[in-house]
């Protein structure tokens, strides 16, 4: 069956735009990559060589304030990973290359669509190999007040549940669910843009944050309407961004999971805190290969246990 094996690009494509907090232009490249070899983030130098390069696993998160950073011990690689990886992960995408010039990946549009274009202008394709999975044996849950999320077991592939409750007229309380495939991610979450609010704006720019929104590449809401001329691609699009989002900083796992995920009053942090406790408790998961469920694999397969991050709520 070829849902029970690897998958990677049949060829490479490129986008470029601008990142949305540093304002900085950047190209990303996708590329094949060999089986076994996960998802590969490469920051090229001014001259085009590689200068930096990470596999995407739970110690390759640098920080998540305002977005997923990537990097290592000698600092940060790139900014603002969620999106496309999130659209690795939705169009179950196991081994590529990205390689990036700039300091953040593009925005483009604020949401993943375009890197799901990309991904279908590449093609895919299916290799020999057996797909492996990270598969949860018991609940890891994190929370800070009203906030929290929880990975749960769950033998049917990856299942999200997402809620956020903002305390503004046209979002308030939004709820979505589903399991995770790749007609469902192109449907119901790619589209969904990043958001935020006019009256932040100033705080963001005065902190270095937010220097390339623009009402192209984000929702922005003031304390009664929708500021963008096209107004909303789904009547609960904000819910649908932040589940855009758990997908791509859950991605990080290193191989798909098969587990539920719950997040209520969630963001980056969170969805962080969770995967890094998850990965801590050494009997909470085990590695498995497709058809082969009861099959244990060595947990050395992946990084050793990475502490959980001080966690606050993240609501925007």
């Amino acid at each position: 069956m070829r849902a029970g094996r690897q998958t990677t690009l049949r060829r490479s494509v490129s986008l470029s735009g601008t990142g949305v907090h540093s304002g900085a232009p950047a190209t990303v490249t996708l590329s094949p990559s060999n089986p076994g070899t996960g998802i590969i983030v490469v920051r090229l130098g001014k001259d085009g060589r590689t200068n930096r390069q990470l596999r995407v696993d739970p110690r390759s998160v640098y920080s998540t304030e305002f977005s997923t950073v990537l990097g290592d011990r000698a600092g940060p690689i790139c900014a603002t990973s969620e999106h496309i990886l999130a659209a690795l992960a939705g169009l179950s995408i196991d081994n590529a290359v990205i390689e990036i010039d700039g300091p953040e990946m593009p925005i483009l549009d604020g949401s993943a669509d375009e890197f799901v274009e990309a991904i279908d202008r590449a093609g895919i394709v299916y290799t020999a190999v057996p797909r492996r999975y990270l598969k949860v044996l018991k609940p890891v849950r994190v929370a800070n007040g009203r906030a929290y999320g929880e990975l749960r077991p769950y033998d049917f592939g990856f299942r999200v549940e997402t809620e956020i409750d903002f305390a503004h007229p046209l979002i308030g309380r939004q709820s979505i669910a589903f399991d995770l495939d790749p007609a469902t991610f192109r449907r119901e979450v790619a589209r969904a843009r990043t958001f935020g609010f006019m009256s932040d704006v100033t705080k963001l720019w005065n902190a270095g944050y937010a220097l390339g929104a623009s009402f192209e590449n984000t929702l922005v809401l003031s304390e009664d309407r929708v500021l963008n001329a096209d107004g909303l691609r789904f009547a609960d699009e904000f819910v649908r961004h932040k589940a855009l989002d758990a997908i791509g900083d859950l991605a990080l796992a290193g191989a798909p999971l098969l587990a539920t995920y719950r997040s209520v009053c969630g963001g980056h942090t969170l969805n962080n805190a969770v995967l890094s406790a998850l990965i801590a408790d050494r009997s909470a998961w085990m590695m498995v290969e497709a058809g082969e469920a009861r099959r244990a694999r060595s947990h050395e397969e992946l990084p050793a246990a990475c502490p959980a991050p001080a966690f606050e709520a993240a609501v925007s």
